[in-house]
């Protein structure tokens, strides 16, 4: 019986170096403005580090797990097209995306679906215009409706280095929902559906298990850890897991271990695998 060839893979680019620290505000900070507390919990761009999955997959060229990639609305809804076109560097990206961060972003919960643009526009003018940031830090952003964006620039199907997390950054994204979700909130279905299969298309890619463990390596001591710390954390994680912070609420953190479940049920994995 013949068997066919897998296609070679494929190396990603190393990040390129960008000289200094940008510090970055906490955007989980309650008690900021609408546009203030939108701010990423993150340093901006950081060295590249080691990172190996605990679990190792198949070969990322073909991943035996893809989920489907969910619809995601490009840059272009939210950016003002009435603005001049803003200079900023080229993206920087890693080989792949071995773990995801949840936020929010500490802005009002009660705003209709249609201003979703407004805001995350908002989000951006805080971040590149008051703070001086090259770009909006989150790779994703999901409305209180399930609807997806598109963050930073770079791709959504690659593994863009974001400036989400401080400290790890690098091989993996950032998903923001819009809104504040403490203690006693209600977290909308519909946002939680959206962010488990946006996890479980870009975990996918390398196939990993959203319920799942990754090793990763703190790339700055402003984190939780060391700068070169090595450390387990889940390949689902919620903001606080990398950064001293309440991100992303305590309500949005409760439904952590049902959003791994239903994203490792998109991947096509049974609950006999569940660690």
């Amino acid at each position: 019986m013949r068997v066919p060839r897998r296609a070679p893979g494929t190396r990603g680019r190393r990040p390129a170096h960008v000289p200094g620290a940008v510090l970055v505000l906490l955007g989980c900070l309650p008690g900021l403005t609408a546009v203030l507390a939108l701010a990423l919990c993150a340093r901006g761009v950081e060295s590249a580090a080691p990172v190996r999955l605990a679990r190792p997959g198949a070969d990322p060229a073909a991943p035996a797990h893809q989920a489907a990639r969910p619809r995601i609305l490009p840059r272009s809804v939210w950016l003002d097209p009435a603005a001049a076109p803003r200079s900023q560097p080229p993206p920087r990206y890693d080989d792949k995306v071995v773990a995801v961060f949840v936020h929010h972003t500490d802005s009002p919960n009660r705003y209709d679906c249609a201003d979703s643009p407004r805001i995350i526009r908002a989000l951006y003018a805080g971040q590149t215009g008051g703070r001086s940031w090259d770009d909006i830090g989150y790779n994703f952003l999901v409305d209180r409706c399930g609807t997806i964006y598109e963050g930073r620039a770079g791709g959504v199907d690659r593994a863009v280095t974001g400036a989400h997390t401080q400290g790890f950054n690098h091989r993996t994204a950032g998903i923001a929902a819009l809104g504040t979700f403490t203690a006693g909130v209600t977290v909308p279905r519909a946002m939680t559906d959206a962010i488990a299969a946006l996890a479980a298309w870009k975990l996918g890619l390398a196939d990993v298990d959203p319920r799942a463990r990754a090793h990763l390596v703190s790339s700055n001591g402003h984190s939780r850890f060391k700068a070169g710390t090595a450390t387990t954390l889940p390949a689902v994680a919620g903001h606080n897991e990398g950064y001293m912070t309440t991100c992303p609420g305590a309500a949005l953190t409760a439904r952590l271990p049902e959003i791994r479940r239903t994203a490792a049920r998109l991947q096509g994995r049974t609950p006999a695998a569940d660690p």
